[in-house]
């Protein structure tokens, strides 16, 4: 065995197998893999070995396309069959909305370029005969999705790795994982120690045990899964073609051809975490006990649905167990605070996930960065907050959910609320609906006295609607009130923060008692933030951003930070309090402190320290709602006391609290766009506009080079907004923007803009159509609706309110 490795991978499996190879495949040859028992022994030997594309979130999608494409590339590498069935597969839907689900999607694929299609009950049931379509009315057919032999495909991406130079190392148990002062690691193991650069944590069910290894708890749990193999089949083993794979969520099951049987597979609501405090080291090549009793249910609407099963006899029950991040998405990246240690785990669907995996993993070892955004299945979109109890519930939860409709303004409750601010009291008392991020509560809206405060889940306009109009009609008119706990905060100080931060932000260093906007690029030019910073002093600066990206950034500036000279403190939850906004914001806070807020004195992105009411609070003249505003932030301890004054002073100005579902009507009117949506690393600050705010006098800062290429040779698409012929439903994200018979772009957000009366759509066209009056369609829920491009603002389009 090594003493000495670049990489060593813990883990067997096929995620770790999967990682070992696209390291080697992306130059690195000295990497190992240390396994405690034998390849596949945990999760993988056991699984039902299917694979499909849908993932609610597109660069999931587009990596598992990337995993089953990947598939006989690995074959004629390694020699190693994959036991490759590509057979198809469909989503069945028994109701409108998982109909309307199913729309959504295949308007997705198109602009991803996956072959997707709707198909009607006749078409399921040609496809696949043994069905039972009563109730059925349509259903969405994919041509990639099969199934494979889960050994063999491991052994494969094995083989392809040791053939690329990797070596692994069976019956190979880790001990210990202990760090050294230079940031390396040794890595002990029952067979010698390893002193590696890097370790990546592909432990599946004993990632959690691997990670407390160094002190970390991974939010991930097991659960246990079971499926039915059945005997032979009449109407199966006499078909010359092989049965598509059929997903039915009502039914709560999966369910595919096995040679001359079938395999049944449920995702049931009365389910069961295992192994709830510690996953046995001695575990991983056997099965758990069945437990049929607890899937009776989905096995009777199994039944109906597929008549062949009652005279089918069970061969055998698999359940083993699985593991599951609280979202479904796995964990994946470099753990923030440690230095060399990566995640790669959580993968619950190995098969249709893990080659994309390894693929972002080993780039982002490799070269620094994945090539693609793959936020959602970072490590760092979860944070402290995930404790063993609340990823447990919401792991039941997200197994409980596999198959329920995705939509996109459901607020799942399991978990909630966790976190919270002194104001949650109040909100809730005036009929909050509340949603929630990176495990803090915040407002949607606020249900009228006397409603059940709950917004129906829909791809349609919901119940808020004719709710939140309102809302937003007291910001333009009169004067709102919203939290601004909602923001990721840092503060940055020291003698040498001001230098740090141009070097790392693209934009300028605002002076003493302004206010800049910037976005944050990585080497390639990519986004990787989009800050407003507040020079506070000579030394002390405030940057605000997403709250659901605080680890991440916070990662950023850690992996960038300078020996000495710069403190970073992530103040998110301890520097909070509200934003007023609209006509009459700057007359309640003259009402509120004796400062001189006038326009002369007080201009817009001007940032002051002054007395509001009884407190010291750090005042920033800047809103996302994009008319006259004020950020109002103090300690959480001084919240209450902000609210009481401001209520007081706004009762007869018409003041009106606001939730999220407004905030993000009201900046559609500015065209403001968001983080996650417009801005992300998957897209630079040419094509989305923030260019605008790059200080190219700086001769240096990260991503420079790649801004500059841009500047010289702009990029092929730009970020537009368009008005959109909508009818009950508006764009959410990701529905292709179609000319003619082709599809051109793709939505990254919109709504509707009540104040404005106009359904919105921001999204990517080419450069060369980016014009004012330009005509498009939007393809919603599988209607395509008109849309053209509006480059005037809808709202205070000469600033007059914003900056008077």
């Amino acid at each position: 065995m090594k003493t000495n490795a670049q990489v060593v991978v813990i883990g067997g499996g096929v995620v770790g197998c999967s990682v070992l190879y696209h390291l080697t495949k992306l130059g690195w040859k000295d990497v190992v893999l240390v396994e405690r028992r034998e390849l596949t022994a945990g999760s993988t030997w056991h699984a039902a070995g299917g694979f499909h594309t849908l993932n609610s979130d597109t660069n999931m999608a587009a990596l598992q396309g990337y995993t089953i494409k990947l598939y006989k590339e690995l074959e004629e590498i390694s020699g190693q069959s994959c036991g490759l069935h590509h057979v198809g597969g469909m989503t069945i839907a028994t109701d409108s909305d998982r109909m309307d689900s199913l729309k959504a999607e295949v308007a997705k694929h198109r602009h991803m370029g996956l072959d997707t299609k709707l198909v009607t009950a006749s078409e399921i049931q040609d496809l696949c005969p043994v069905i039972n379509t009563d109730g059925i009315i349509g259903g969405m057919y994919d041509p990639l999705d099969g199934h494979l032999d889960p050994s063999g495909t491991t052994h494969a991406y094995a083989k392809a790795a040791r053939l690329g130079g990797a070596e692994i190392y069976q019956q190979t148990m880790v001990k210990e994982l202990n760090p050294r002062s230079d940031g390396t690691w040794d890595v002990v193991c029952d067979q010698g120690t390893i002193h590696a650069e890097h370790v990546v944590n592909a432990g599946g069910l004993w990632a959690r045990e691997v990670g407390e290894m160094v002190g970390i708890n991974l939010p991930l749990h097991a659960m246990e899964h079971q499926y039915l193999v059945t005997d032979d089949v009449k109407e199966v083993y006499e078909r010359e073609v092989e049965l598509p794979h059929v997903v039915d969520p009502a039914g709560e099951s999966y369910f595919r051809q096995e040679g001359r049987g079938l395999v049944l597979g449920t995702y049931e609501q009365r389910c069961e975490p295992w192994s709830v405090d510690s996953t046995p080291w001695d575990f991983g090549s056997e099965l758990l006990a069945d437990k049929l009793d607890r899937i009776t249910e989905s096995l009777e609407m199994a039944y109906h649905r597929y008549p062949c099963l009652a005279e089918a006899g069970v061969k055998r029950v698999i359940n083993g167990p699985f593991t599951f991040a609280p979202d479904g998405n796995p964990l994946v990246g470099p753990v923030p605070g440690l230095q060399g240690y990566w995640s790669a785990c959580a993968v619950m669907a190995g098969f249709s996930q893990g080659g994309g995996v390894g693929l972002s993993l080993a780039e982002w070892m490799v070269e620094g960065e994945p090539s693609r955004d793959v936020f959602a299945m970072d490590v760092a979109r979860f944070g402290t907050y995930c404790t063993k109890a609340y990823t447990r519930t919401t792991v039941i939860q997200n197994y409980q959910q596999r198959f329920s409709v995705p939509f996109p303004n459901d607020e799942l409750p399991a978990g909630r609320p966790l976190k919270t601010t002194p104001a949650y009291g109040l909100w809730k008392a005036q009929n909050a609906v509340f949603g929630h991020g990176f495990g803090m509560e915040h407002v949607n809206y606020f249900a009228p006295e006397g409603e059940v405060p709950f917004e129906t889940p829909t791809f349609r306009r919901s119940n808020a609607f004719p709710i939140v109009k309102e809302e937003c009609r007291a910001v333009r008119e009169a004067v709102g009130l919203n939290e601004v706990h909602n923001f990721g905060k840092f503060e940055v100080i020291g003698p040498g923060a001001i230098d740090w931060l141009d070097s790392i932000m693209a934009g300028r260093i605002p002076k003493e008692g302004r206010i800049t906007l910037t976005p944050m690029l990585s080497p390639s030019g990519k986004l990787v933030g989009d800050f407003t910073m507040s020079r506070l002093g000579p030394e002390r600066m405030q940057l605000t951003a997403s709250y659901a990206a605080q680890a991440f950034h916070m990662r950023w500036f850690e992996d960038h930070m300078p020996e000495s000279g710069v403190e970073v403190r992530n103040i998110s939850d301890d520097r909070i309090g509200f934003q007023i906004a609209g006509p009459n914001a700057r007359e309640l806070l003259s009402r509120v402190t004796r400062a001189d807020v006038s326009n002369e004195t007080f201009k817009f992105l001007d940032v002051r320290e002054i007395e509001v009411g009884m407190l010291t609070a750090i005042v920033c003249r800047v809103s996302y709602t994009g008319g006259l505003g004020y950020e109002i932030y103090v300690g959480r301890e001084h919240q209450v006391a902000l609210y009481e004054a401001l209520v007081k002073a706004g009762a007869d100005l018409g003041l009106r609290p606001f939730g999220m579902r407004a905030m993000m009507s009201l900046r559609l009117e500015k065209s403001f766009g968001a983080w996650m949506r417009e801005y992300k690393p998957d897209y630079t600050a040419a094509e989305t506009g923030l260019d605008r705010f790059i200080n190219f006098q700086k001769e240096d800062f990260i991503g420079r080079d790649a801004a500059v290429i841009e500047r010289d040779t702009p990029p092929s698409r730009q970020l537009v907004t368009m008005i959109v012929d909508a009818d009950d439903a508006d764009v959410v994200a990701d529905e292709p923007i179609w000319r003619g018979d082709d599809v051109i772009g793709y939505v990254t957000s919109g709504g509707y803009a009540h104040y404005s009366e106009k359904s919105v759509a921001l999204g990517f066209v080419p450069r060369e159509l980016a014009n004012q009056g330009e005509v498009f369609e939007i393809e919603i829920l599988g209607d395509k609706r008109k849309a053209v491009i509006e480059t005037t603002v809808l709202f205070d389009s000469d600033n007059k309110q914003l900056r008077g």
